[in-house]
């Protein structure tokens, strides 16, 4: 583990790092709670229950804080296009985790870091060292790998977990933009709401009556382990520097292969896991590698 960073004591950096691993644990569980329940229940309605859940949560944590009114937002375009994209990958997200197994689905969400890379070198200059280029070409090609296109497991329905790369990574893009112009708690408040508002406008075409309690206790599920998720990683973010907690963040990955086998009886192919550790290996190098280059 790397050196406290100014600031944050070694006790703090530790908070962050279990926190982070907390937040990852609360993110598998919403996956795998999404994936039970897309199973009888329309994507887009359920996403809409997450959206809902998830913004109720929110707003009982933030509101409180913010003297029970809205936050005040210095950037509402911003904000507006961060909800949208969130909830782009959302969408592209909840379709990709009912065709593909917990853990290859979680390995492809965790290379998003490295396309933030790969952008920050094209598209906005940012230099970008040899190593750190061999690093993303790894993970990328890992993505390849547990896809296979032209094998024969590949289905056309497994392009969407690219469209969700594609979406999440200008995500954390405008995400980062946006650190320390803004409050996270705001943040959190309008791309939770506004996502919410977004899937309100679909949920009268695919409204369908809910009887099943388990359905009902996997919405309820979805809606509060994203929003703990969340809280827990700006609470994390608050305790410790990015580079120190970034490793930790592909403790999801094992969370996810943990639940697909607990759940599902699924254990990833020798390829597919293969794949999964050299994105884990990649992206935590590459959270290594962001350490050494600030020192």
């Amino acid at each position: 583990m790397s050196a406290a960073p100014a600031g944050h004591s070694p006790r703090t950096a530790l908070a962050g790092i279990a926190l982070t691993v907390g937040a990852c644990a609360s993110f598998a569980l919403l996956d795998t709670a999404t994936k039970l329940v897309s199973a009888t229940t329309p994507l887009l309605l359920a996403l809409w229950l997450r959206y809902v859940f998830q913004s109720l949560v929110t707003s009982a944590y933030v509101l409180p804080r913010s003297g029970w009114r809205p936050p005040r937002t210095d950037h509402p375009r911003y904000q507006l296009l961060r909800a949208v994209l969130f909830a782009a990958t959302s969408l592209f997200g909840i379709f990709s985790i009912r065709a593909m197994p917990l853990a290859e689905f979680t390995a492809i969400v965790a290379a998003t870091p490295l396309c933030v890379t790969l952008v920050a070198a094209l598209w906005l200059r940012q230099p970008v060292s040899p190593l750190r280029w061999l690093l993303v070409a790894t993970g990328l090609a890992s993505v390849l790998l547990i896809l296979r296109p032209g094998g024969q497991s590949f289905s056309w329905v497994l392009v969407l977990p690219l469209g969700m790369l594609a979406c999440g990574t200008g995500y954390q893009i405008l995400s980062s933009r946006m650190a320390g112009q803004e409050a996270p708690t705001t943040t959190q408040f309008y791309t939770s709401w506004i996502a919410a508002g977004l899937m309100t406008l679909a949920a009268p075409f695919v409204w369908t009556a809910i009887t099943s309690a388990w359905v009902w206790l996997g919405l309820v599920v979805m809606g509060l382990s994203s929003a703990l998720g969340h809280l827990l990683l700006l609470r994390a973010y608050a305790c410790a520097a990015p580079a120190t907690i970034a490793p930790f963040l592909y403790t999801q990955i094992a969370f996810a292969m943990l639940a697909g086998w607990a759940v599902y009886g699924h254990m990833p192919d020798r390829w597919s896991l293969l794949g999964i550790c050299l994105i884990a290996a990649s992206g935590a190098a590459s959270a290594w590698l962001t350490v050494r280059e600030r020192r």
